[in-house]
């Protein structure tokens, strides 16, 4: 027992409790992930500032497995970075596979959803945003035209205002009928 490695003392565990959807036995466990990925750059015990500071490239994270085959995978690392890049600190990690949680709530993994298909931040989900998720998601499978007709039937069908494009609101009631997107938002770790 008392060679127990302290990684987060009491007060860090209940903080990311409470702004996550873990556990501590949870939250440990996505800090071993972290770690493992670079343990040269990523320390045993995190101190002070370090968990918000030590970021790992966006190369690192591309490679777990949870991820190496997601077509979204840069788009998602780039909403949970702080630097907009997809490098990641701890707690932009830990924020993201929170996210991901089955413990998450349906309202929080659809605001995600929204602004990973918000491709060009302009907090709308329009034809150029659809037609990036198509084409990342049939692998560019799809012609051009293929691709112009999905795009405009999923416009037709789910912009209410009819500005051409879909608000948060119209992406959130398009998303919550659709009855396979909580399980297929989510990652286990």
């Amino acid at each position: 027992m008392g060679n127990k490695l302290i990684t987060f003392t009491d007060q860090q565990l209940v903080n990311y409790q409470d702004c996550t959807f873990f556990t501590r036995k949870e939250i440990l466990r996505v800090y071993k992930k972290f770690r493992e990925m670079k343990p040269d750059v990523i320390p045993r015990v995190m101190k002070k500032n370090e968990a918000y500071s030590i970021k790992l490239p966006v190369e690192c994270t591309e490679q777990l497995a949870e991820f190496r085959e997601n077509p979204f995978k840069q788009r998602i690392f780039k909403v949970f970075s702080r630097d907009s890049r997809g490098n990641l600190t701890f707690e932009d990690f830990l924020d993201m596979l929170s996210v991901f949680s089955e413990a998450a709530p349906r309202d929080i993994k659809v605001f995600y959803a929204f602004r990973i298909y918000d491709f060009d931040n302009d907090q709308f989900v329009g034809p150029a945003d659809i037609d990036t998720a198509l084409t990342l998601l049939t692998k560019q499978e799809l012609t051009v035209e293929e691709r112009q007709q999905i795009t405009e039937k999923v416009i037709e069908e789910s912009d209410v205002d009819g500005d051409g494009k879909l608000s948060y609101i119209e992406f959130e009631h398009c998303i919550t009928r659709a009855p396979e997107f909580l399980s297929t938002f989510h990652i286990r770790i």
